[in-house]
């Protein structure tokens, strides 16, 4: 062979085996390239018959654990993946993590065929992140709860579909939750984060389906999401702070509550709380505050604004007397409440079902600083409403109905703006 020749196959060896070599890491690695991980490289069948959360957790322990920051759990597209309850659990290395949900997440269908591992003793949620920080969830997917066998069953600890829990800086956003067994979103102790550009759905008629509940938690902005539930669309719960809520279509539905708080005689708070620019259809109420009969603690410095109801039965409501049919409640004393103070109710606007569309409903200690300007409901069936009121202290402007137990003052001043 001439010299020629060989230094010919010497260079293509030199330029050829070495692509060849990259081809096959890149493949036996697709899983880790580009710091992204495939739930379906670590075994997951996407079949939606084939419990998968083995899978979902050895890919996880690798994002958990990556050494680069800002890992990505893929769940990709075009797939359905049944999980049993599962957690996943933290502190994870990366101070950013990305769980991109292109695919389809669901429950067992069945109640019986839900599997508790020995590790879920109050077997209350289906899917639980905890003491993860910078959890960013998204990509237009879609979590089923499949939660249609859990609803007729009255006596069992209904599971809420997703627990957040100590996740701090915590970002939802772009995705799907239908058919819950209980609520659709749970959110404790998770500080300094933004909920947006949801989808949340159950039938009217399913139980405690709230949409997205928040406790123990501050500075929360919940933006730009459609929610019709047979529950709360959003329940503001105890120890809740600085919450933002802002462009929510909500009905059917509860309403957006702030509570209920003090049940079983707890101290509970809920404060600088802000509901503007939302839109309720056909919900049983509208901008809500329960609080329960005996309990302690206070609901101040919050404002509903810019509300626009449809056909909603209680478009207003104040009840610091919430369930006094319950046996226990009615045994406690009278001079034992949350305290409501500092609401400003301000251009709420629409129709309603009922004749009564405002209810103020205190308890003995009263409800004071209550303020309502820019009140225009009307009966959706043309008949003239009213309002009701009980021990409550403030200023009603520009009122339709009027609240006569209330002053009346032509320039109102709101309580703080967050």
């Amino acid at each position: 062979m001439m010299k020629s020749q060989i230094f010919a196959i010497f260079i293509v060896s030199i330029v050829v085996l070495p692509c060849c070599l990259c081809a096959r890491i890149s493949s036996s690695s697709s899983h880790a390239s580009f710091n992204s991980f495939n739930v379906v490289d670590y075994g997951a069948h996407g079949n939606s018959q084939i419990d998968d959360s083995k899978a979902f957790l050895k890919a996880w322990k690798s994002v958990c654990d990556a050494s680069q920051n800002a890992p990505t759990l893929v769940i990709p597209k075009g797939k359905t993946f049944m999980l049993q309850p599962i957690s996943f659990q933290g502190p994870c290395k990366p101070t950013k993590i990305n769980i991109k949900l292109e695919g389809t997440v669901i429950a067992p269908k069945k109640l019986e065929g839900w599997k508790w591992s020995s590790d879920d003793d109050e077997k209350d949620a289906w899917i639980t992140f905890s003491n993860i920080r910078g959890l960013v969830i998204n990509g237009g997917g879609q979590f089923d709860g499949q939660g249609a066998s859990w609803w007729g069953c009255e006596k069992c600890n209904r599971p809420t579909a997703l627990r957040f829990h100590g996740c701090g800086n915590l970002d939802l956003n772009s995705l799907n939750h239908i058919n819950s067994p209980r609520s659709h979103i749970s959110i404790n102790q998770c500080n300094h984060s933004k909920i947006s550009n949801l989808r949340i759905s159950a039938p009217k008629e399913s139980p405690n389906t709230d949409g997205i509940d928040i406790s123990a938690s501050s500075n929360i902005l919940i933006t730009g999401s459609t929610i019709t539930t047979g529950d709360d669309c959003i329940a503001i719960n105890g120890g809740s702070s600085f919450i933002n809520v802002s462009s929510i279509y909500c009905g059917p539905g509860h309403g957006i509550s702030i509570g209920s708080l003090g049940k079983n005689g707890a101290y509970e708070t809920a404060q600088e709380i802000r509901v503007q620019n939302c839109n309720f259809s056909r919900t049983t109420n509208g901008a809500r505050i329960k609080t329960w009969k005996g309990g302690s603690g206070y609901a101040k410095n919050i404002i509903f604004d810019n509300i626009i109801m449809d056909a909603v039965d209680i478009p207003v409501i104040i009840d610091q007397q919430y369930k006094t049919d319950d046996i226990k409640v009615k045994k406690v004393k009278d001079d034992k409440a949350v305290k409501v103070s500092d609401v400003t109710f301000l251009k709420v606007r629409g129709t309603s079902t009922s004749e009564d569309p405002v209810q103020l409903n205190c308890d003995a200690i009263g409800c004071t600083n209550i303020n309502l300007e820019g009140i225009d409901i009307t009966s959706t069936n043309g008949e003239k409403t009213r309002a009701s009121c009980k021990n409550v202290q403030g200023i009603c402007s520009s009122c339709t109905p009027n609240v006569p137990c209330l002053s009346s003052q032509n320039n109102l001043t709101t309580n703080k703006f967050l």
